[in-house]
């Protein structure tokens, strides 16, 4: 604990930025679960909800790499600051919605948001290795999942609340106001680790770099891989754990809003301790064994009612695959982190991101299809197993690193 306040104590502009963070997240979060419910409410279709997800992805996978490429041109900080602001204006349609034929609105502001997304996501991976030292990452990195978590179990209940007295139209002015807020923390960050180029980017030369970096090292094919498998497994969780509490464990509206509720509370604890002991660990490890100990509760959680169909095993199980969640989620994006340099990290990590939205793609559309043809369990079951297979990739393909040397922030060592 001591070590983390440290930390957060010597370096405001990670104070800065770990807030904006923080803020921006838990307005993401009002507003995709408080529009996810009332889109259906408009329409009272599924299809029209799936349309929702299609608006949220197809962005994410034409824009991930593009968006990396100018992440290592512009000052990042900048770069984070318009985002922010452009995002406020973006959501300005949602005031005029008010029945299901202009639901379209509601798509347009959708897809713009993940156009502008990838920008901030790209700058924000890169910016952070210039705030601090090697050997605080871990910790860092640990404590920016934490903030994640929070921000989704803040975030989702108030969408809800929010959502209810207010519609969209409320909705979207709190999502502003986070968003406002975020711009006007990140613009007081003080470091400038780079300044950018004043060069105009060669953006298709600069985005296959980007692909080659992404393919050309053993650690960074490892974490591509492992981008895959876990994209569509997120792509099937999220699809497929409704029908698994209803159809499979018997629960209803409020079972399943307890179990999201517990997965989200294992996130933050997890969280909290992966931030304090996480840098007794190597990034390697962390990613590595983590990877496998969420995939065997994963198994454990979607194959425990072939025993009993209680229900209580569930929110419980989700609540303790937090804790491996929160060591991968650390320990990965360290190692990234550790296998890139500032100069073209942007544009790697937006390739990683393009990749992750096509898995995911593929992830939602085969829990679709496989969901009804084979069952739900079975689907869920292959997903737990492929995390298991992640985990014994990562711990045999990566090289077990040196110890780790404490090193000054990569700005100040370039002005030292």
């Amino acid at each position: 604990m001591r070590r983390l306040w440290r930390i957060l104590a010597s370096n405001g502009d990670l104070r800065l930025l770990l807030a904006a963070n923080l803020i921006s997240l838990t307005g993401d979060w009002i507003l995709r679960t408080g529009l996810a419910y009332q889109v259906y409410v408009l329409t009272g279709s599924t299809l029209a909800s799936a349309g929702s997800v299609l608006a949220s992805l197809l962005p994410q996978i034409a824009l991930g790499s593009v968006a990396g490429v100018y992440a290592d041109r512009w000052d990042r900080r900048r770069t984070m600051v318009v985002t922010n602001l452009l995002m406020v204006v973006a959501l300005l349609p949602l005031l005029a919605v008010q029945h299901a034929g202009q639901v379209w609105l509601v798509y347009l502001v959708i897809a713009v948001h993940s156009c502008l997304a990838p920008f901030f996501t790209s700058a924000e991976a890169a910016l952070v290795p210039s705030l601090v030292s090697d050997d605080h990452l871990v910790t860092v990195n640990s404590l920016n999942g934490q903030a994640r978590d929070v921000a989704r179990l803040v975030g989702a209940a108030l969408g809800g609340v929010i959502a209810a007295i207010g519609g969209i139209a409320l909705l979207s002015l709190a999502d502003m106001m986070t968003f406002a807020l975020a711009a006007g923390l990140l613009w007081r960050i003080r470091t400038r680790p780079r300044s950018g180029s004043a060069m105009r980017p060669h953006v298709l030369r600069e985005w296959v770099d980007g692909m080659r970096i992404g393919v050309s090292s053993r650690v960074l094919r490892v974490f591509l891989a492992f981008t895959v498998i876990t994209g569509i497994g997120e792509a099937i969780m999220g699809t497929l754990i409704a029908p698994f509490v209803h159809d499979v464990l018997g629960g209803d509206a409020r079972a399943f809003g307890v179990i999201m509720a517990a997965q989200a509370v294992g996130g933050i604890v997890g969280g909290l301790i992966a931030t304090l002991v996480g840098h007794h660990f190597t990034p390697r490890a962390m990613f590595g064994w983590g990877t496998l100990a969420f995939g065997a509760l994963d198994l454990v959680l979607f194959l425990y009612p072939l025993a009993t169909h209680a229900l209580w095993p569930a929110p419980v199980l989700i609540a303790l695959v937090g804790l491996p969640a929160a060591f991968l989620t650390a320990g990965g994006m360290t190692v990234f982190q550790n296998a890139t340099t500032d100069d073209h990290r942007g544009r790697v990590f937006g390739a990683m991101a393009a990749v992750n939205g096509a898995a995911m793609l593929l992830g939602t559309i085969a829990a679709g299809t496989l969901g009804e043809r084979i069952g739900i369990l079975p689907v869920l079951a292959a997903q737990g197993a492929a995390y298991c297979l992640a985990g014994l990739v990562v711990l045999l393909a990566l090289p077990i690193p040196p110890p780790m040397q404490r090193q000054r922030p990569r700005h100040e060592a370039a002005t030292a």
